[in-house]
């Protein structure tokens, strides 16, 4: 049987970007969701722009608050290329919302009766060059010596299922405190927020594939961040957001005995 044709064409965009590779920071950002782009082999998975553009296809100003925040920190980024619809990489290969049928309402025609080889094609394309990525930046900081904080970046719509969500910010966090409890702490001082700990979502049920995979079993400091699609839908709003975290972030990555690696 002849093997399946490579899922990307010379001519799209890579799998994984990785910005600001020499950055000095003992820091690590990821974005799982960066991208709504679709592999011109799979036709956009049937669905419009409109979807596709929706949260549902990616996390919406995640890209534009890390790319900055990258910048600001000096540090380096791991980012998807493509649609969260077409393989999620913050899931684990066994999700059956790894490429969902369908999405808040919206059915995937192009994830409908997927086959094994279908899924192996895209896992392979597009799920282990991600996560090869961060693993292998990870290990080579720790070859030289550093134990970087890995702050992984997302966002979240405004409503879900008729529920308007409060929330400006989530800390999404399961065991290890360290990066979690003072982040928390600090933009519960910001005075303007509504800060979620574990909220919209929940990192001691499950979510979050990247961290769990990379930094809690290695005793790797990480935290997840949920902002508010609305308020990074723009540029403006994503450099306000990247400013801001840059401004938090940098006295709680100065404390001492952070970067170390340490089981919880």
């Amino acid at each position: 049987m002849d093997a399946p044709a490579p899922l990307l064409t010379p001519g799209e965009p890579p799998a994984v970007t990785v910005l600001n590779s020499q950055g000095r920071a003992p820091v690590l950002l990821v974005c799982d969701h960066a991208s709504k782009r679709v592999p011109d082999a799979l036709a956009d998975l049937g669905l419009p722009d409109a979807e596709l553009s929706r949260h549902i296809g990616w996390d919406i100003g995640a890209a534009a608050v890390t790319e900055r925040l990258a910048a600001l920190l000096d540090a380096p980024a791991v980012l998807t290329g493509y649609s969260r619809l077409v393989v999620d990489c913050n899931r684990r290969p066994d999700d059956p919302t790894l490429m969902p049928e369908i999405s808040d309402g919206t059915i995937v025609p192009g994830n409908l009766n997927l086959t094994a080889a279908e899924r192996e094609r895209r896992l392979a394309a597009l799920f282990r060059p991600y996560h090869d990525t961060v693993a292998g930046l990870l290990a080579a900081s720790l070859d030289r010596g550093m134990v970087p904080a890995v702050i992984s970046v997302h966002s979240f719509t405004p409503v879900m299922r008729g529920f308007a969500r409060p929330w400006h910010v989530g800390v999404l966090w399961n065991r290890d405190p360290r990066l979690a409890v003072p982040l928390l702490e600090s933009l519960a001082a910001e005075g303007d927020l509504v800060v979620g700990d574990n909220e919209p979502y929940s990192a001691r049920t499950g979510c979050g594939h990247t961290i769990n995979t990379h930094c809690e079993p290695a005793g790797i400091p990480s935290v997840m961040l949920e902002i508010r699609q609305d308020l990074i839908g723009d540029a403006d709003g994503a450099n306000a957001w990247a400013d801001r975290l840059h401004r938090l972030f940098r006295p709680i990555l100065a404390r001492d005995g952070l970067n170390g690696l340490r089981v919880y």
